[in-house]
């Protein structure tokens, strides 16, 4: 008979990681399933390799500055492949972690896919074709997610989504962009930074619709300033592969243009990665948005749970991680966790960045709160003038009193906006947050004012 586990996972990215990890600490037999690499889009295709990529990029940018510190480079030049190189570096290390995060936890590991046959069954077929029936309390769905295409556009050589581009081992002169949401404002930071000539097209009336409108001009006129061509309210009508480069044209106010450049890249999201005829045979609740799953990310099925991506929203590596643990704290009957999306930050890393937690201004004002914004600005902060980190503010929102919402536009927004998303989490006051004590000279002094009078 084969050996009865306490709980499957299919996908070991963040999501079905923490899942995997948290039940089998909880003493719980556990099984993860990954078809591909340990860590998921995060780790191989996401997260760790733009942000490796950035970090070479803002290196390099910022040697730009070292003039006005006294302190004089010249000859610099970029290696493309050292650049490369020093992604996959990165992504080896953080999917060898992953795996050994799994095997310190003592979770089973296996390499395949995994069907689910129905609540209590799982098909495991191995890299060889090899097949065997599992049987399983509990199943955790972590698919995960894949580009949205759109209608019309084929991939090529010099037509690419995220996926591709992160293949790509020569460095253009030239590249349009599609799409100007998180992803298309990163990679064109990126290759901005290294002298490549970026054209950023957008259809909407704005990059990064959701974020805070005052943090994205600010980040927009930065975007310019590096170069950038930006084109909002922009409609891509034909894309073509021309072998020697790629042509665009578009639309915008009713105009039509044509544009140039060597390579296109289609930013246009992401969508979550269902397998929609195993949902239907199962009588798994779902839409084009995801998995429907309720506050312990459970579906409509008892013991079949969804996690991360597939479930749709905020395709955030550490949202996937947080609902990996609630799902496995219901399972080990030991839930402490209390989800809540409004209590998820968010980052673009963007140069500058972006970051927010619960409410931003439009939100909170479309909900009919009362609120009081106060605001403070990098330029007020010794340390940001010190390290010229430019220009950047800090927003909190306070609805009676209690802190709801920040967003936080400039250098190291990333590592700012945890203590605020904690306070937001904490429902903490004005009066609360008066009792911080933050050292000095620090550039998280920006804080101190915000929480003044």
């Amino acid at each position: 008979m084969a050996e009865q586990y306490d709980l499957v996972v299919i996908g070991g990215g963040p999501g079905g990681l923490a899942a995997a990890e948290h039940a089998a600490k909880n003493k719980k037999h556990v099984l993860i399933i990954e078809k591909d690499s340990w860590g998921g889009t995060c780790t191989n295709l996401g997260c760790i390799p733009t942000k490796a990529l950035l970090s070479c990029s803002k290196y390099y940018a910022d040697l730009k500055k070292l003039k006005r510190l006294g302190i004089n480079i010249a000859d610099i030049s970029i290696d493309f492949s050292g650049i490369k190189k020093h992604q996959q570096q990165i992504v080896k290390v953080a999917a060898l972690g992953a795996h050994k995060m799994l095997v310190d936890a003592q979770v089973e590991t296996k390499q395949g896919t995994g069907e689910i046959i129905s609540s209590q069954e799982v098909q495991y077929r191995d890299q060889q074709g090899n097949s065997k029936i599992i049987p399983t309390n509990n199943i955790i769905i972590a698919w995960g997610s894949e580009p949205q295409m759109l209608p019309e556009i084929n991939l090529s050589e010099r037509i690419l989504t995220s996926d591709g581009l992160l293949n790509l081992n020569i460095l253009p002169a030239s590249i349009i962009i599609v799409g100007g949401s998180v992803i298309g404002v990163e990679f064109a930071t990126f290759f901005a930074e290294l002298g490549v000539r970026v054209t950023l097209v957008e259809l909407l009336d704005s990059i990064l619709p959701y974020e805070d409108q005052e943090a994205v001009d600010l980040l927009r006129q930065e975007l310019v300033r590096l170069g950038i061509d930006i084109h909002t309210s922009t409609k891509l009508e034909k894309l073509n592969d021309t072998d020697n480069g790629v042509v665009m044209r578009a639309q915008k106010i009713g105009k039509e243009f044509e544009m140039t450049a060597d390579y296109a890249l289609l930013c246009t999201g992401r969508k979550p990665l269902l397998d929609t005829p195993q949902l239907d045979k199962l009588g798994i609740e779902y839409a084009k948005a995801g998995v429907k799953v309720d506050q312990n990310m459970m579906t409509n099925i008892a013991g079949i749970y969804a996690v991360g991506d597939v479930t749709g929203g905020l395709m955030l590596a550490h949202r996937a991680t947080e609902q990996g643990k609630v799902a496995a704290g219901h399972i080990c009957e030991s839930n402490t966790i209390v989800y809540d999306e409004n209590f998820i930050p968010s980052v673009v890393y963007s140069h500058p960045q972006i970051a927010r937690v619960g409410h931003n201004q439009k939100q909170a004002v479309n909900e009919g709160l009362i609120v009081e914004i106060v605001k403070s600005n990098y330029s007020a902060n010794i340390i940001a003038r010190a390290q010229l980190l430019g220009q950047g503010f800090v927003k909190v929102i306070f609805n009676e009193d209690k802190i709801i919402g920040a967003t936080i536009v400039g250098e190291e927004a990333a590592e700012l906006i945890s203590p605020l998303a904690l306070a937001i989490s904490n429902e903490l006051t004005k009066k609360q947050l008066r009792s911080w004590v933050i050292p000095h000279p620090t550039l998280s002094e920006i804080f101190t004012p915000l929480f003044r009078g």
